[in-house]
């Protein structure tokens, strides 16, 4: 397989064979975000993407799941995104999931008939970085989106049938008073918006981006374990939604904690109010065994 640079993917698509169809991010301006900053975005010629997957084919096999890489796989043009989706179909008989990280700007540039289109042809789970309900906040770390066109996003994923996985972080406002309502505009978010997973993750800085010169320059003050867990709890009470997954796992997490709303709320912040209660760090992942 011919991959250049670093590749991303969602830790749930750690068993799919990983397509690296554009190269980098649209966007690529958010402050928190370093995973592309090395990166001139382009889309790959269509024909380099259809060799890679004859060349899959030979190496593994049939395949079952397929995510789309770089960041933001939804910017490529609808034709040639299912011609893509046409040539995996055709090599890989037993494909049952593609999936793709998508920006809400380039979802919103998409017709509902094109994401209904592409959901048909098999593009149907999608990991949208909501990162925050609020709205002043989603400009801040530039997003490119405000809180109603990041809800629109999700809507119209959701509306034309694909699988949407929210992701959210955690202490995205830093210290003070802004961490409070980041978390309860991520609840009111997530109500209206409804996806089907929600995935929190923390808050890591890292070097070379805006967010983590705000840090050195002492203008970001980055939460504690407990002040995180506080904001997790403080979202998780607000969401009233029913049947959304909860996946709380990720690495940068001090407290891997996972269940499903309603069902498990109840449960899941009982373990966050005795972590915050108590202030026992055996509960906590240390900062060694954290990460991206």
């Amino acid at each position: 397989m011919r991959y250049e640079g670093n590749i991303f993917r969602p830790f749930s698509e750690a068993n799919s064979y990983l397509l690296q169809c554009t190269i980098g991010c649209s966007h690529n301006q958010c402050t928190f975000c370093g995973m592309y900053k090395d990166k001139h975005y382009r889309v790959r010629p269509l024909q380099e993407i259809k060799e890679d997957i004859q060349m899959a084919r030979k190496y593994y096999g049939d395949v079952e799941k397929v995510f789309l890489c770089d960041g933001d796989a939804i910017a490529i043009d609808t034709e040639i995104l299912l011609e893509i989706l046409d040539c995996l179909k055709q090599n890989f008989p037993s494909l049952r999931h593609v999936g793709c990280y998508v920006g809400p700007n380039s979802t919103l540039a998409k017709t509902p008939s094109e994401l209904a289109a592409l959901r048909a042809a098999g593009l149907k789970k999608a990991y949208l970085g909501v990162e925050t309900g609020d709205d002043q906040l989603l400009r801040e770390v530039k997003k490119g989106v405000g809180a109603a066109e990041m809800l629109e996003a999700g809507r119209r994923l959701i509306q034309a049938g694909w699988n949407l996985s929210a992701m959210v972080l955690l202490g995205l406002a830093g210290k003070g008073p802004r961490s409070h309502e980041h978390a309860l505009a991520t609840g009111r978010m997530i109500n209206e918006m409804r996806p089907h997973y929600l995935a929190a993750l923390t808050v890591t800085p890292v070097p070379g981006t805006v967010l983590y010169r705000q840090v050195q320059r002492g203008e970001f003050w980055v939460l504690d374990p407990f002040e995180t867990l506080e904001e997790m709890k403080i979202m998780l009470e607000a969401i009233t939604a029913d049947s959304i997954k909860f996946v709380g796992a990720h690495a940068s997490n001090y407290l891997p904690i996972s269940g499903t709303l309603q069902k498990d709320k109840e449960d899941m912040l009982k373990i966050i109010e005795h972590v915050l209660t108590t202030r026992d760090t055996r509960y906590l992942r240390s900062e060694n065994m954290r990460g991206l």
